[in-house]
């Protein structure tokens, strides 16, 4: 299945460059936009699988496009592309809804097999920012919260929820559970609909705060 796409970067030549790269290598690239006026209008309109988004777009913020993408559009990703590396940026925007992050650094390897991954739901970070990100999480969850107690869920769902909070891709999480890359898939799905999260990113969050990332006894 052609995988479509959207970017959004405030830089023309940047953006088609990697238009142009993505296009090369089989992606559909449905349009692309420079603001996020333009790009919150255009995405719910061409709802592409996955928005290739910057963080610096002029005088505006990419995580205020991220925000109301995610929140309106359920079946499109968020992967950002951005020239900071910075772990306040990418902590603001994975909370905004992004499912992953990669700086501009990247090869065009590395970005094309990003965009794939997005697509396939999995989270996407450049080398050494997924760690950092589990870690604050983890940070964040020595502190309960208390709430509501999760939904149940399934023995199976807590298995695969397990190994999305260590940050593991779904074929890995396949392969250590001896299951197909499809039943991973809807075991996922069905735990976002039970806990009304969107991406794995939640998913990971979700597991660390309540701790349901730890082995079982």
């Amino acid at each position: 299945m052609t995988v479509s796409v959207m970017i959004v970067d405030d830089h023309p030549m940047w953006r088609d460059g990697v238009a142009r790269d993505l296009s090369e290598h089989g992606f559909d690239v449905r349009a692309t936009a420079g603001d996020v006026d333009s790009a919150v209008r255009v995405t719910t309109t061409v709802t592409p699988d996955v928005v290739l988004m910057d963080l610096n777009l002029g005088e505006q913020s990419g995580v205020d496009a991220i925000r109301s993408i995610t929140g309106q559009l359920e079946g499109t990703r968020v992967l950002v592309l951005s020239a900071s590396g910075e772990h306040a940026d990418v902590l603001e925007a994975v909370k905004a809804g992004a499912s992953g992050y990669l700086v501009k650094s990247a090869s065009v390897t590395e970005l094309v097999d990003a965009v794939r991954r997005t697509a396939d739901g999995d989270p996407v970070f450049t080398a050494g920012l997924a760690g950092m990100v589990l870690g604050e999480y983890r940070r964040m969850a020595e502190t309960p919260s208390g709430g509501d107690p999760p939904p149940q869920l399934t023995q199976r769902e807590q298995d695969v929820l397990r190994f999305v909070a260590k940050g593991l891709t779904a074929r890995q999480i396949a392969d250590r559970l001896v299951i197909s890359h499809r039943t991973v898939e809807n075991h996922v799905q069905s735990t976002l609909r039970k806990l009304q999260l969107h991406n794995r990113v939640e998913l990971a969050r979700y597991a660390i705060e309540h701790g349901l990332d730890q082995e079982q006894e």
